[in-house]
């Protein structure tokens, strides 16, 4: 952190410029095997012509799931509040169940209607353009800082390389926009495949050698019960209710909704869900890294710092620089994704069909990616988290309208509307009213606790669509056909 170490910097540019290269020539690469017959259309660049396989879609899931920001967050929480942080690991297993039972269904309804966003289900099955407008918008408003906090997770390691102000950060966001613009899905998802090997070979020889350093894996624990490395008492419920929370939500984002919309089959989603919590297995190695960081003797204000402290501490520069750069080139998979989910949302959604072109999807990638930088650049990165907190709040809300939607009950767009309303306003509430925390305390006599806030406007949610429709339910469940869209199956997958 006191200076550039040359070594450092030389591995982290030659990897990261090398992931960018590939990752921009995929078009180019594809377009001279299949000797100039490779498809250019919207559905190719924007959903990678929903032909993804079990391995690619393993990788561009996984990729898109674990983002940059988790390797720098999780360990940088778990050292801030010890067993606390390791809540992320509970919450990606239980997210595979629900991917197995309810994806496949929402894959075949998008694949025979030639859907592309959640917004289009949703204007699918309820035939109203003003749920399709608030469930895009709310897409939109959360994949926003999340996309920023890709880029606050590149600033992070640029900065620990010892590179002043915010020129290299506009780099980065220049080559992010490039390798966009030129991929389009099929960029992050084949340098997906270069940053888990990347990651894995960081966490792998983090996880081996900085125990050994200290002592082994017993002096570890030992020397790390400072850091709290249990719950406290009283922190079960937040805890337990912060993963389900997250469970639900995780899906409902438009970056990881596009990585199952671009799989082949129903098949390749579930034995997706079958083996990606081998991801989580690697996440709790992670998570490792926050007590490592203690015991190491780092020590820091700024907690995104840890990871990068931590590798500078132990590794020698060249290792430290290839830790660093599978940090950032983690960053461009999930970015990209998310900027082509936004995308997705924007020309098929709020914008008039007419304007739903290749061209006009890399111009909205491009402003998003943009707004995402102006936040990073004018913005405490602490306003970021804080709104990806409050994303996470909002995009719970378009749970019933898609999930519950798929189900045979006679939910009208009405009762939609009214709980999104309710549901969004309560929980924004809630987080304005506790300093956009993602808890909240709710009195129930001997039961009282910290509970997430997501979690309990969504039940808010739910009830008033339930109240509403055991009062007047709609006419008919059938999907309809949206006005200047596909049709749809007039006998669709539904839950039993």
């Amino acid at each position: 952190m006191n200076g550039v170490n040359p070594w450092a910097l030389g591995v982290f540019v030659f990897f990261f410029a090398a992931t960018i290269v590939i990752g921009s020539s995929i078009q180019w690469i594809r377009k001279t095997l299949s000797r100039g017959k490779s498809a250019h259309s919207s559905e190719d660049w924007s959903l990678g012509g929903r032909q993804f396989g079990p391995w690619v879609t393993w990788f561009l899931v996984g990729g898109d799931f674990y983002t940059a920001y988790t390797v720098i967050a999780v360990p940088a929480l778990v050292y801030a509040a010890g067993g606390y942080g390791f809540f992320a690991l509970p919450y990606t297993i239980i997210v595979y169940p629900f991917i197995f039972l309810v994806m496949p269904r929402l894959w075949k309804i998008a694949q025979e209607g030639g859907y592309a966003t959640a917004a289009d289900i949703v204007r699918a099955r309820f035939n109203s353009r003003a749920l399709e407008i608030v469930v895009a918008l709310t897409g939109l408003v959360a994949v926003m800082p999340y996309i920023a906090l890709q880029l606050i997770g590149i600033r992070t390691v640029v900065q620990a390389l010892g590179l002043p102000g915010d020129i290299p950060l506009v780099i980065a966001f220049l080559s992010l926009a490039a390798y966009t613009w030129l991929g389009g899905l099929h960029a992050p998802a084949l340098t997906a495949f270069i940053k888990d090997i990347m990651i894995y070979i960081a966490v792998l020889v983090a996880v081996t050698v900085i125990p050994l350093h200290m002592g082994g894996y017993a002096a570890l624990f030992t020397a790390a019960d400072h850091s709290q490395p249990i719950l406290k008492a009283g922190m079960g419920m937040p805890y337990a209710t912060l993963a389900l929370s997250s469970a639900l939500a995780a899906f409902l984002y438009p970056h990881t909704l596009t990585g199952i919309l671009a799989a082949r089959s129903a098949d390749t989603i579930r034995q997706n869900a079958v083996f990606l919590p081998i991801y989580t297995i690697v996440l709790g190695l992670i998570a490792m890294l926050g007590l490592m960081a203690h015991v190491a003797g780092v020590t820091t204000t700024n907690n995104s710092l840890v990871v990068p402290l931590l590798f500078q501490t132990i590794f020698p520069a060249w290792f430290s620089g290839f830790c660093f750069a599978a940090i950032a080139v983690g960053a461009l998979v999930p970015a990209a994704v998310m900027a082509i989910g936004a995308a997705n949302l924007v020309t098929h959604n709020l914008l008039p069909a007419r304007h739903k072109s290749v061209r006009n999807s890399r111009l909205t990638a491009f402003a998003v990616k943009v707004g995402a930088l102006l936040c990073v650049m004018f913005l405490n990165a602490q306003f970021a988290i804080d709104f990806q907190l409050l994303g996470g709040v909002i995009i719970l809300q378009t749970f019933p309208a898609l999930i519950l939607g798929l189900m045979r009950i006679r939910f009208s767009a009405a009762a939609m509307l009214a709980g999104w309303v309710v549901g969004t306003v309560f929980g924004v509430g809630l987080c304005l009213m506790d300093s956009l925390k993602p808890i909240h305390f709710l009195y129930m006599g001997p039961f009282s606790g910290n509970v997430s806030t997501g979690l309990m406007s969504l039940v808010v949610n739910i009830v008033v669509v339930g109240l509403i429709t055991l009062v007047k339910p709609a006419a008919s469940a059938d999907y309809a056909k949206p006005e200047g869209r596909p049709y749809a199956p007039s006998n669709p997958p539904t839950l039993h």
